[in-house]
């Protein structure tokens, strides 16, 4: 393989914008491929403390904080008969914060920021479909522009797929993205002026309120404005929407339907028309291969209960350009750091999935599942249940858990634990499914990282771990 130093994305929101400016900033010939024109509405608000490493390294930290964007710092829960609050600022510190944000504006500056940084945007042309050569490696993406005039991209010599749930590779070659039946969601949302949180609310926190239907989420934004929605299954979704003439008028009857929600909203305004989306969630059987990645929802979606979106698409991005830093350096080779990326990714995948599924399919107290959390993130032997604390919980839906298992090796938790705990849940919820988000790929002893770990000083790259195997 020859050492790669052009690289083509496709795709311009978090995942694509944050990989080819970290790709940019270590002197790689960057192109990125965007279908349409920014600003443009996303759903997905609301950001976890991991995100804010990862945006200071690309140099938009400041700017955020600069920029009227909501500060958040934890969430408070009610869910079923328990209530507890995470406030991220007194478990870790009063720096640990981030952004509830809008996303029209947060991703055209990332995407504003990777042009800055030398990465050549272009807009309006939709990746359709790839060649790939005898071994494997893709060669060309074939397009359309906003004219409908077709155009081949080639002369790269590796491909980031940040295309999100359209899927260029998972969905449109490979055909290897799997769904999780038990999270056959749909979201319906809208937004309010004037909205209350919870009383015990952290600053900027979101809120999460469990329903026989579902659960709701509220997330106040900068301006008083507040996006509430509820995620219910779709059939329910399905049976609740033939009874009701517009999406409106069934929108306002689920706020209705819960007591804490429409006691939030008693004094506020609903301000836009109900948007749905669905958000099954699904994780395709391989995240890379020889001259590509899957990054962000390209590569995997967990339905968004603990607000991991944004963060799965970060955290790939960052372990993705060190590994291919790392390949174009001779650092590693390139099944090594194809290996690590994958094992690393799909572990922070795993890690999340078997937390919301503990919660969502099999809840059966906070303690139980802030024990599940504990042994997410804990590599000891010990077992039993009993009262837990929030620690393992808030560290990770802060993403933090992720961040430090790939920077920090005296943090890692053996592949073996993780993928124990992660089938132990599958079996609780009964799923059987081969989609769950088993560690399949990569060595499943006590070195889960290839004996590797992502450096950003002096500069961003993989370093060997001194006595790893």
């Amino acid at each position: 393989m020859t050492a790669p130093h052009r690289v083509l994305v496709v795709g311009g929101g978090p995942a694509g914008s944050v990989t080819a400016t970290l790709l940019a900033q270590e002197g790689f010939d960057v192109r990125l491929l965007e279908s349409r024109h920014f600003p443009r509405y996303h759903i997905g608000e609301s950001l976890t403390p991991s995100t804010r490493r990862v945006l200071q390294l690309v140099g938009v930290a400041d700017q955020l904080d600069a920029g009227g964007f909501q500060v958040k710092r934890g969430g408070a829960f009610r869910w079923g008969d328990d209530s507890w609050v995470i406030d991220w600022s007194e478990q870790f510190g009063d720096e640990m914060r981030t952004w509830q944000v809008d996303r029209a504006a947060f991703d055209a500056l990332l995407l504003d920021n990777a042009r800055k940084k030398g990465v050549e945007v272009q807009h309006g042309i939709a990746a359709k479909s790839v060649t790939f050569d005898t071994d494997g490696r893709p060669t060309a993406v074939h397009c359309v522009n906003e004219e409908g005039t077709s155009l081949t991209v080639e002369g790269f010599d590796y491909l980031i797929d940040a295309s999100g749930r359209a899927g260029l590779l998972s969905t449109q070659h490979f055909r290897n993205r799997q769904q999780h039946q038990f999270f056959r969601n749909v979201a319906i949302w809208s937004y309010w002026n004037d909205a209350r949180l919870l009383p015990d609310s952290p600053e900027g926190g979101v809120n999460v309120i469990s329903s026989p239907k579902g659960w709701y989420w509220v997330i106040p934004l900068d301006g008083g404005r507040t996006s509430i929605g509820l995620v219910t299954h779709k059939d329910t979704f399905a049976r609740d929407r033939r009874a009701h003439a517009d999406l409106d008028t069934l929108y306002r009857e689920l706020i209705a339907d819960s007591p804490i929600v429409s006691d939030l909203v008693a004094d506020a305004t609903c301000v836009a028309p109900a948007r749905v989306e669905t958000d099954y969630s699904y994780v395709a059987d391989r995240f890379a291969g020889p001259g590509y990645m899957m990054i962000g929802d390209a590569a995997c979606f967990l339905d968004p209960l603990l607000s991991t979106g944004v963060h799965l698409a970060l955290y790939g991005g960052l372990v993705g350009a060190a590994s291919l830093v790392a390949m174009r350096d001779g650092q590693v080779s390139e099944a090594d750091g194809l290996r690590f990326f994958e094992h690393a990714y799909r572990r922070a995948y795993t890690r999340a999935l078997a937390l919301v599924s503990s919660m969502y399919e099999n809840y059966n107290g906070k303690d139980d599942f802030f024990w599940t959390a504990d042994r997410l993130v804990k590599d000891e032997a010990g077992t039993e249940r009993g009262e837990r604390d929030t620690a393992a919980f808030g560290e990770i839906i802060a993403g933090l858990s992720d961040i430090r298992e790939v920077t920090e090796t005296t943090t890692r938790v053996a592949s073996g634990r993780l993928t124990q705990e992660a089938r132990r849940v599958e079996a609780a919820v009964g799923s059987g499914e081969p989609a769950f988000g088993t560690l399949r790929q990569g060595p499943q002893g006590d070195d889960p990282l290839l004996g590797l770990q992502v450096v950003t000083e002096p500069r961003l790259g993989l370093s060997r771990v001194t006595g790893s195997a």
